[in-house]
């Protein structure tokens, strides 16, 4: 039992952590994060440097755990979680979340990037800013973008050198409308189906093929089903990290401003573990012997995605968006 000093001094420094919670507004909590890669994945990293950057500049009064692996559902069902602020912080791609936050529809849009470069010179610019500033009538924060490289098309039937390859095929696309319209522009059926049912999809060969970055295509284990990988590089959309506005509004202004500036430091840290992924991705596929066609021509698969700009032309709002991305040098 504690003698009368040692109360005294329990005492003594309980009131000076309460008065120190009650100074600051804000009371400690432990965040919690979705993310549907594997454990060692870029993204699943930087929300980890992120969380002990927020740790450490609140003096532990924040932490974040993260839940990788799809430990708390598919994107599409932690996106909901999230707008509803059952789950706290979700990394996730902007077409899955282009289903609630518009602008994020655009980012998604095919061939609009014409290089990684050009993708993170619009992100780190004034159209970024605005862009993750526009999240908060949806029921989310937008805190950073990260990189994702660009998304290519994968099968174990053919090596695709032409639209005309990809014919009768078919093809996993993510849970969204846009990226069905893009896999039937080019003559193809788009499958929509979770990523955690891709491989099993490919396995049992309930789909012929899908599109995805070097990364995702071999951390999956889908390059072992599928050993033809073209680099068609139709989208160069990124991720995007949001916070739910539930959580957001719980948090002072000042505690606001250490999650901001983490993010942004983590998507920093992103960018060089992508990188090195990236690499050793290709290094890996080329290994395992992935027939990988390099040297086609886009335009044609450019020009049948006419339908599809025409159709986000009919909104003035993504139509000045897209101008605007384009005309970024």
């Amino acid at each position: 039992m504690l003698n009368r000093a040692e109360l005294s001094r329990t005492g003594v420094i309980f009131v000076a952590l309460l008065l120190a919670v009650c100074a600051t507004g804000a009371v400690a909590r432990e965040f919690r994060a979705a993310d549907t890669q594997t454990e060692d994945y870029p993204t699943v990293q930087a929300l980890r440097y992120m969380g002990a950057l927020i740790t450490e500049r609140t003096g532990g009064r924040h932490q974040i755990k993260v839940f990788h692996s799809r430990q708390l559902g598919e994107e599409k069902e932690t996106i909901e979680q999230t707008r509803a602020g059952a789950i706290d912080l979700n990394r996730t791609n902007v077409a899955l979340i282009g289903n609630f936050v518009p602008a994020m529809n655009v980012l998604a849009m095919p061939f609009l990037f014409r290089s990684i470069e050009h993708m993170q010179k619009v992100l780190d610019g004034p159209i970024g800013s605005e862009i993750l500033n526009s999240f908060e009538p949806y029921g989310f924060v937008g805190l950073c973008f990260y990189d994702s490289g660009a998304r290519s098309i994968y099968n174990g039937v053919r090596p695709i050198r032409s639209i005309e390859d990809l014919r009768g095929l078919r093809i996993r696309v993510q849970q969204s409308e846009l990226m069905s319209q893009m896999i039937r522009s080019l003559g193809a059926e788009p499958v929509e189906m979770p990523y955690g049912q891709v491989l099993t999809g490919l396995a049992n060969h309930l789909i012929d093929g899908a599109e995805n970055n070097w990364p995702s295509f071999v951390t999956t284990d889908h390059y072992k089903h599928a050993g033809h990988y073209t680099l068609t590089e139709h989208t160069m959309s990124p991720e995007v990290l949001v916070i739910s506005l539930k959580a957001w509004r719980s948090l002072p202004a000042e505690d606001q401003t250490i999650f901001r500036e983490a993010a942004q430091r983590s998507s920093r840290f992103m960018r060089e573990k992508w990188r090195d992924l990236e690499e050793q991705s290709q290094r890996k596929a080329v290994a395992a012997g992935v027939s990988i066609v390099r040297d086609i021509d886009r335009k044609p698969f450019e020009d049948a995605m006419a339908p599809i700009y025409t159709r986000a032309a009919r909104d003035p709002a993504a139509a000045a968006l897209i101008e605007r991305i384009r005309k970024v040098e």
